[in-house]
């Protein structure tokens, strides 16, 4: 090979690939500072990238069960608020049953506490038939249990049954046209309203435990996702001090490959003094 030669200049060719081969290192670099990924793309690292969007698809899926979950406990929530109130009621019904009972008291009275305990009633009534969320109500009967998602497959289920307090139901046993005019009468109803109390306490008690349980299993799909987000920070973050250190080396790099391109170009213009 020629040394000195005007049509072949092989240091310029050498500090060409060179600086090429620099800028493309700091290209990968900058991109990855920029977007804070050593894996970004496929073309990156295909295996890795592949894991990658795997997870994160059952990260997103997991929202679902997330909202789903939420949903539940909305529902379930409403559901022992309602079961509350008419457990509150029936307490007041069994003391206007208990007084109307008293057979020393005088007609007018009576009548007074029939109006006040029919009243009630019907409140009972209300509060139940209003008890509803996003369409779903457990305790008037119209909604016998709801699903709510525990996976991001959609293949397991956190199931909460409805407890149906309507009145003349199995739960609340008192009529839905409760009444008295006697004492002996209101008398007979407080046994009925007794066990009716019973029953409610034990509903809002399984209601309950349903509702921990929505709220524990939020917490693990929550604690999940945070676990799941990390793996996928593992595999495909950048390390952004190392890359920081390794811009700054590269940018150095570049400039001398520059000099040394630039040097490598004159070494031909030494073939002019041969013809001085």
């Amino acid at each position: 090979m020629a040394l000195n030669s005007v049509n072949t200049n092989v240091g310029a060719a050498i500090a060409l690939q060179n600086l090429n081969k620099t800028n493309s290192q700091l290209a990968t670099t900058q991109e990855r500072i920029n977007t804070g990924l050593k894996v970004g793309s496929a073309k990156d690292n295909g295996a890795i990238f592949a894991i990658a969007q795997s997870q994160r698809s059952e990260v997103s899926a997991l929202n679902a069960v997330s909202e789903s979950l939420s949903r539940g406990q909305s529902v379930v929530d409403v559901s022992m608020a309602a079961g509350e109130s008419v457990s509150d009621m029936l307490t007041q019904l069994k003391e206007k049953a208990l007084a109307a009972s008293d057979t020393g008291l005088d007609t007018t009275s009576r009548d007074a506490l029939k109006e006040d305990f029919a009243s009630i009633r019907d409140q009972i009534k209300k509060t139940l038939t209003n008890a509803t969320f996003n369409g779903i109500n457990l305790v008037d009967g119209s909604d016998a249990d709801i699903k709510a998602l525990a996976n991001a497959s959609g293949s397991s289920t956190l199931t909460v049954s409805g407890q149906n307090m309507s009145l003349g139901g199995s739960v609340i046993t008192l009529a839905t046209n409760a009444t008295f005019a006697t004492a002996s009468s209101a008398g007979a109803l407080l046994a009925t309203i007794d066990a009716s109390i019973k029953n409610v306490s034990t509903s809002l008690s399984k209601l309950g435990t349903s509702s921990k349980a929505l709220e524990n299993h939020a917490g693990f799909v929550s604690k999940l996702q945070d676990a799941m987000e990390a793996g996928i920070g593992n595999l495909v973050d950048a390390d952004m001090a190392k890359e920081s250190a390794k811009l700054q080396a590269l940018q150095t790099k570049q400039q001398l490959g520059i000099q040394a391109l630039s040097i490598a170009n004159q070494s031909t213009s030494t073939v002019l003094s041969l013809f001085r």
